[in-house]
């Protein structure tokens, strides 16, 4: 199993860069960031960095989508980067959450979202693709690679998933939901006559290490409010009891009283009171080691190939460290 580290481009970036150089020294092979130009740095800006301080990390966006930047701007970058240090980037992307609601704009359309995956790789990769009826190409690249990881929880975005993406980022860490929309994933991509294990499968949440659950619990509670706003999405397009989404997923927003996006992603957020402790338990990781461990070890077990830590809470290093010292030596068995 991979390890990946997420975290948000808060300034100074330097901090930032040091996160991710303490990560690979820990055996962590990704590196991610929120993408969100309004709440907080450019990302792209600060990849060029961490890219030119580590020597094997593979870093990208968790998520960016095809609405705040033309998709070959961001093909562009991808192959900038690159060409600069050696096909080290991954391309997540999703319909657009906090990034385009907090500039007043709707998430994008999954047909959209499509059309724009199957660009920016090709063109990434020097292949020739039509933006918003245009035929392009970047003449100048050479051998690139970019996988693309599409970020993903309802039936119709499992089923796009499947289809087109060379990956798969599920934001939460329940066994039973892993599993479920695992197999949607992999259904639709043999169903569209693709390898369904050659798609990559990334679960990421936030992951706490230490005795203390209470605090623990209150330092990752803000997950299951960021999880919730896809799951009310879900709840409008479908309705509570479709079937359509397993009710394991939906039933804890009903306290839900809006969300507020300056609290987005981090520990405290008074928009996230109605997530109970089970949601937490089972959404994140948490505990000692041993705990971490064992929840890791029944993901892998369902396909997951990498676990990508969500390290938004008051204890960044040593969370990596406890990592990189016993969780991840741990799952190379």
């Amino acid at each position: 199993m991979d390890f990946g580290l997420v975290l948000q481009t808060d300034p100074p970036a330097s901090r930032v860069i040091s996160l991710m150089k303490r990560a690979e020294r820990n055996g962590f092979t990704h590196g991610w960031t929120f993408d969100s130009a309004v709440l907080w740095q450019e990302p792209f800006v600060v990849y060029s960095q961490i890219l030119a301080n580590t020597t094997t990390l593979r870093v990208g966006p968790m998520v960016t989508n095809p609405g705040t930047r033309t998709w070959e701007v961001t093909a562009s970058t991808f192959a900038t980067l690159n060409d600069m240090y050696g096909n080290r980037t991954v391309c997540g992307i999703g319909r657009g959450d906090s990034a385009m609601r907090v500039a007043g704009r709707r998430p994008n359309t999954l047909a959209r979202l499509g059309e724009a995956i199957d660009a920016i790789r090709d063109l990434a990769e020097g292949r020739e693709a039509e933006v918003d009826g245009q035929r392009m190409r970047l003449p100048w690249v050479r051998d690139g690679r970019l996988p693309v990881w599409m970020a993903a929880y309802g039936p119709k975005a499992l089923a796009l998933t499947g289809r087109k993406a060379d990956g798969f980022i599920l934001q939460l860490a329940d066994p039973f939901l892993t599993e479920w929309m695992v197999k949607a994933v992999r259904n639709a991509a043999a169903e569209a006559g693709r390898d369904p294990d050659a798609i990559t499968v990334c679960v990421a949440a936030p992951a706490y290490v230490g005795d203390d659950l209470a605090h623990a619990r209150e330092q990752c509670r803000w997950f299951g409010g960021m999880v919730g706003n896809h799951v009310a999405d879900l709840v409008a397009r479908y309705g509570e009891h479709s079937g359509m989404v397993p009710e394991a997923l939906t039933e804890y927003i009903k306290g839900r009283e809006g969300y507020d996006y300056s609290h987005h992603g981090r520990a405290g957020n008074p928009s996230t009171d109605f997530v109970p402790d089970e949601i937490v338990d089972r959404f994140c990781l948490l505990g000692p080691p041993e705990a971490h461990i064992e929840k890791l070890r029944a993901l892998r077990d369902l396909g997951v190939d990498q676990f990508a830590v969500y390290d938004m809470h008051d204890a960044q290093e040593s969370t990596i460290d406890a990592y990189g010292a016993e969780i991840i030596p741990a799952l190379g068995d």
